[in-house]
């Protein structure tokens, strides 16, 4: 090949790739910034994967820039149930990357990608939750004024997905 042939190639490509990345980081900032705000909402939580559902009520503070989210709140059920939970996540195009307090275990590290209106992120326990350190976590904008917050794990004892928590919450 020629090599001023290839010499172009080789910088059209570089070119392309790191102008498709910037295209995909600033993609995120409108839906980040969708995610901003006060919020409130009920869910249930599940302490373990085999402990009776807990009815909750929420309240969250979301704050975002052009490539982060950070989302901080407590849910609270009657005496038996009070946790603060928070999140924090930095975007480089669709794939998100940060840490996650609330399971009590101390604070757990958060990996995962958006897509369409959903975050999904792998969790990686500080410590044994479950049987293992992995479960599952998204984070979804339900609508215009709507957020679903979701924890999935698997039951060591048969190996099916249990929804350990789900928060719905709406912008106050």
């Amino acid at each position: 090949m020629n090599p001023y042939i290839a010499q172009s190639l080789s910088i059209a490509i570089a070119s392309l790739a790191l102008f498709s990345g910037s295209i995909a980081h600033a993609d995120e900032a409108p839906f980040l910034k969708s995610l901003a705000g006060s919020w409130n909402g009920k869910g249930t939580v599940k302490v373990r994967v085999n402990a009776p559902t807990i009815n909750v009520t929420c309240r969250f503070t979301s704050d975002t820039t052009a490539a982060s989210l950070s989302l901080d709140g407590k849910c609270t059920s009657l005496a038996i149930f009070s946790r603060v939970i928070s999140a924090d996540l930095k975007a480089t195009g669709n794939r998100y990357s940060g840490s996650y307090v609330g399971a009590g275990t101390g604070t757990a590290g958060l990996g995962g990608q958006r897509a369409g209106d959903t975050i999904n992120l792998g969790i990686t326990w500080a410590k044994e939750v479950n049987g293992d350190r992995k479960a599952q976590m998204t984070i979804e904008k339900v609508g215009a004024s709507g957020m679903r917050l979701t924890t999935v794990d698997t039951d060591p004892k048969t190996g099916k997905a249990v929804v350990t928590s789900r928060i719905d919450l709406r912008r106050s």
